[in-house]
């Protein structure tokens, strides 16, 4: 009877574990010409994620590969790649959701490539911190310890947009960011939103006379992708619009 449970449980093994093809793009900046993609085959269970293989790849098959991970969570945004042909969060998707034998993992599109599949977020944070992602306002009841009291629809009008993680996956997917690099992006004007609509801050007239101009916010053609790619349900497309009524004077 043992004999017999050693069986099936290395069948049920055998049955659960899979073999996929990860192919990882490869490219030094400093002295590739361009992009080569490596193959490398890897088991898989149906709980395995992206960014699993790829690490198994890192320790057992290629030490050179490079990738930036940190939570394995989806919290700290670090892990965000092309996953066949999509922006998404490596430690947030399953190989067995992708429902393909070969798995393509390459460098988010509009930044520039550090290395393999690692790129320079600076930028990002650096338009980030234009918007002024803080709260402005002088009142003591924000600025000494006291309690300042929100409504639970004051809380609803900004909560959705305090999710952003700058993962950097909703600029990638932009359209408008790939043909105009100084664009403020979908994550910037988001970001800007979120404190706009927070009835704590006094700081809408300086954002959006940051977003007012002519790689602002009406560079953005409303094409949606930003918020297909989203991790955390933020819908940088829906913030958008939104803050294009204030300066349209439909909200105050």
């Amino acid at each position: 009877m043992a004999n017999t449970q050693i069986a099936e449980e290395q069948s049920s093994s055998e049955v659960s574990s899979k073999t996929v093809t990860l192919k990882i793009a490869k490219f030094n900046p400093e002295h590739d010409s361009g992009t080569q993609f490596v193959d490398f085959k890897v088991q898989y269970e149906r709980w395995t994620t992206v960014l699993d293989a790829i690490l198994d790849v890192k320790e057992h098959l290629d030490h050179s590969v490079a990738v930036r991970y940190s939570c394995r969570q989806a919290s700290c945004g670090s892990c965000g790649m092309k996953i066949n042909g999509r922006p998404r969060l490596a430690c947030f998707t399953k190989i067995s959701e992708l429902d393909s034998d070969v798995i393509t993992v390459e460098p988010m599109n509009n930044y520039p490539i550090v290395r393999d599949l690692v790129v320079d977020l600076e930028g990002m944070f650096d338009t980030h911190k234009k918007m002024k992602p803080f709260i402005i306002n002088e009142d003591s009841e924000i600025t000494n310890t006291k309690e300042f009291l929100q409504t639970p629809e004051q809380i609803e009008e900004y909560i959705q947009f305090a999710n952003c993680i700058k993962c950097g996956l909703c600029n990638s997917a932009c359209p408008t960011m790939a043909t105009d690099s100084s664009f403020l992006g979908p994550q910037a004007l988001t970001q800007a939103y979120r404190y706009v609509a927070d009835n704590r801050d006094k700081g809408k007239n300086e954002r959006l006379k940051i977003i007012d101009e002519s790689h602002g916010i009406w560079r953005c053609h409303f094409a949606g992708s930003c918020s297909q790619v989203c991790p955390k349900g933020v819908d940088p497309a829906m913030g958008i619009q939104l803050l294009r009524g204030y300066l349209l004077g439909f909200r105050k």
